[in-house]
């Protein structure tokens, strides 16, 4: 990181609490006093797709985890801490899964080039498309098959979201919760719905439904 940019987003902080200081006097002692977003947002890393801004949320609306590909994997104990803690403490009412075409994770999966540490995670989304490799090898544009392979992703993290005990127990305790699928599109600025919306486990496999 430069000097010149460091300081600048030194400088970029000042005059956004100015500016927010400036419309609200309150705001700030308003916003310590807690928080109670209605939304998880699981996403990737990307530096491209910052989760308040692309959907014009405000601080204290939006609860958030990033990870490479916006992968949900059962023994990844930040991303249960943070869906745990969203749900049964926060009390969130809906979970969006938000990937975006042209994801560099998901890019890599369809390659074999090992990069480092990383192949380990994305081993995970390898699965994915050994899952669909049918469909997906069908596909003969390879920009096309990006893209589906981009979306497949999402609605499989959705369902395996659906597939944590964190989330069947809310159900089962009657809690209103939501899990949806959504892809941003980096030269459009606009998100997609996938239409998978699951708001209880009866679209899971009767061995996917836990017993509690």
């Amino acid at each position: 990181m430069s000097t010149d940019f460091y300081k600048k987003i030194i400088d970029n902080n000042k005059i956004w609490s100015e500016n927010k200081l400036s419309e609200d006097p309150d705001y700030f002692q308003k916003l310590a006093q807690g928080q109670s977003p209605p939304l998880l947002w699981i996403g990737c890393s990307d530096s491209r797709v910052p989760a308040n801004e692309i959907i014009g949320a405000q601080p204290g609306e939006v609860f958030v985890h990033r990870n490479i590909a916006n992968m949900v994997v059962h023994s990844d104990m930040n991303m249960l801490s943070v869906l745990d803690y969203a749900v049964n403490v926060l009390k969130v009412n809906h979970v969006i899964v938000c990937g975006h075409y042209g994801c560099g994770g998901v890019k890599a999966a369809m390659g074999n080039q090992s990069i480092g540490i990383i192949d380990n995670w994305i081993r995970h989304i390898k699965d994915v498309y050994r899952h669909h490799r049918v469909y997906l090898d069908s596909i003969v544009n390879e920009h096309d098959r990006f893209n589906a392979f981009v979306e497949i992703n999402v609605k499989e993290q959705v369902y395996d979201l659906a597939k944590t005990s964190i989330v069947q127990g809310a159900w089962r305790n009657g809690q209103e919760l939501c899990l949806h699928g959504w892809v941003y599109g980096l030269d459009t600025g606009i998100v997609k719905d996938l239409q998978v919306n699951l708001c209880d486990n009866h679209d899971l496999d009767k061995v996917d439904r836990l017993k509690f």
